[in-house]
């Protein structure tokens, strides 16, 4: 079964980002090439636990078996030793990575709280789209009991654009909820 978010590409997003950046040539079009999740875990370089938490939460998540990531250089001050695990990571590719995508934007995002949309400016300046989340429970496929040690995670949206402009038109048209520039009027007392 195809990705809804893969269909809407192929017969919505796609012809009509054809139509707006006036360009024929469906292959120069922008189209997310993967999403790279990423939890670092501070905590890990005292209780050995947490790693092993956040790497199962982090399975649950993605569908995918993470990769746990070690340490690259001693740092005394962090406590922290060359080789030890402080973090996971995952790159989704394919239809996880729709999947996903639709989750985050029709599920994740709604929970979290105060809410107000995502950042429309946060591109790194080749039209990837880089979003941080304080908690990984606002994934439904959690359960809050289970994991007691609230974890956060960054997520990295990379398209295959080079422009910040291109990559915000493709997540709009996926419906990535950016906050407008609408702000309340401030009144003077």
């Amino acid at each position: 079964m195809t990705p809804r978010l893969l269909e809407r590409y192929n017969d919505e997003l796609r012809p009509a980002l054809a139509k707006k950046l006036g360009r024929t040539n469906r292959l120069s079009l922008p189209r997310l090439e993967k999403i790279a999740i990423n939890m670092g875990v501070g905590g890990a370089t005292s209780e050995k636990k947490l790693i092993e938490e956040a790497t199962d939460a982090l399975r649950l998540i993605s569908g995918q078996k993470p990769v746990v990531t070690l340490a690259r250089k001693s740092v005394a001050g962090f406590r922290l030793r060359e080789g030890q695990a402080i973090g996971c990571k995952v790159t989704l590719r394919g239809r996880r990575m729709y999947e996903f995508l639709d989750r985050l934007i029709s599920l994740a995002l709604p929970r979290v709280r105060d809410f107000r949309g995502l950042n429309p400016m946060a591109f790194d300046g080749h039209g990837n789209y880089n979003l941080g989340l304080t908690e990984q429970l606002v994934f439904p496929e959690l359960n809050p009991d289970k994991y007691t040690h609230t974890q956060g995670m960054n997520i990295t949206i990379v398209t295959s654009t080079d422009r910040n402009e291109e990559g915000r038109e493709l997540l709009a048209g996926f419906g990535m909820p950016f906050r407008t520039d609408e702000s309340p009027a401030s009144g003077s007392k």
